[in-house]
């Protein structure tokens, strides 16, 4: 006989209820979100050479003196340069004089500067931000005249630097540092920089830039000294060298990958109702940073020949030079540079 099949008879009684152990259920892992790589910035800087935004007091107001042709239309000088100024990040200049009252008491000597305080909306019209100090005109008026300059500027929002104070301008998180060092009569050597560049450097500067007042008036070329102390700076750290005084156009010089511009002439002078040469230039500098922002990995410069007048004679509104004119290519040989461009 077969063997019947086994059958197994549950009753509620036997019944057993167990509680299965719970299941850790793995929390998914999500991936880190990524910090995005900040995109190198580009750094835009116009540079300007000498601004002497008054008459010699010797001539003041006399026919054809830059108050008498400006008056107080401060839209005038830069109306045809604003709007490219506008486009940058910083426009920086060499500021030649004083702001205060021209009868107050100054130094004995051939031209001495002031401009009416309610002037300096000729810079802010002009789309300037910057200016450099260390200049033989800033103690035209001796020391009152030098603070009064200074307090001017401030309350114009336009910073201000020189061999006792630095300036320092942030474009959206790069920290541009300014000082400036007259070399005219006082014997100031690279040394006198040194310290400056340590204090932008402990600043978190990225971009230092150094305005020198220096070389010989109506000289076309830089002296032994210019260039010692350009090469000096630029060894020492600095991003890009600019010079004033001769109020003439000196060559700019590539030197260890940065750019020495030594001499960029008058840009607008109010000191001579007459121009010898009027060659002047807006030198724009694009600093193309590295991929964290930390340092300038690329220099651009593009050079746009200017005249100081429209006229003949000094008219203090300086005009760019037509492309490719005589005089666009004169200003390029002066500064021993070539550029492609339109």
């Amino acid at each position: 006989m077969l063997g019947t099949p086994e059958q197994t008879v549950i009753t509620s009684e036997t019944v057993v209820e167990t509680t299965a152990a719970p299941t850790n259920t793995p929390t998914p892992t999500l991936s880190p979100t990524p910090t995005p790589t900040p995109a190198p910035e580009h750094i835009v800087v116009d540079f300007l050479g000498d601004l002497t935004l008054a008459d010699a007091l010797a001539w003041s107001g006399a026919p054809g003196s830059f108050d008498a042709v400006v008056g107080d239309d401060y839209e005038y000088c830069f109306q045809n340069c604003a709007d490219y100024l506008a486009e940058d990040d910083l426009t920086y200049a060499n500021f030649e004089g004083t702001y205060g009252d021209e009868t107050a008491s100054h130094m004995i000597k051939e031209f001495v500067f002031a401009s009416d305080p309610e002037t300096v909306q000729i810079l802010i019209n002009g789309s300037i931000e910057a200016v450099n100090l260390s200049n033989n005109h800033s103690y035209d008026y001796w020391e009152d005249g030098l603070l009064t300059t200074q307090q001017t500027l401030d309350e114009a929002g336009i910073l201000w630097s020189n061999q006792h104070q630095v300036a320092i301008y942030e474009v959206r998180g790069v920290r541009i540092g300014m000082f400036g060092i007259d070399m005219i009569g006082n014997g100031d050597t690279a040394s006198t920089a040194y310290p400056l560049i340590d204090e932008l450097r402990e600043a978190g500067c990225q971009i230092i830039i150094a305005s020198c007042h220096w070389g010989i008036e109506r000289y076309y070329e830089p002296t032994s000294d210019q260039v010692y102390v350009g090469h000096a700076l630029i060894d020492y750290g600095v991003d890009i060298v600019v010079g004033a005084h001769p109020h003439r156009l000196e060559p700019i010089e590539l030197y260890n990958g940065r750019y020495i511009l030594y001499s960029l002439s008058n840009f607008c002078f109010g000191g001579n109702t007459g121009l010898s040469d009027p060659d002047t230039c807006i030198v724009r500098c694009e600093f193309v940073m590295d991929e964290t922002n930390s340092y300038v990995e690329e220099y651009n410069l593009t050079v746009v020949p200017y005249s100081q007048t429209s006229f003949a004679s000094n008219d203090y509104c300086p005009r760019p030079y037509e492309w490719e004119s005589d005089d666009y290519y004169r200003v390029m040989d002066r500064l021993n540079w070539n550029q492609e461009d339109e």
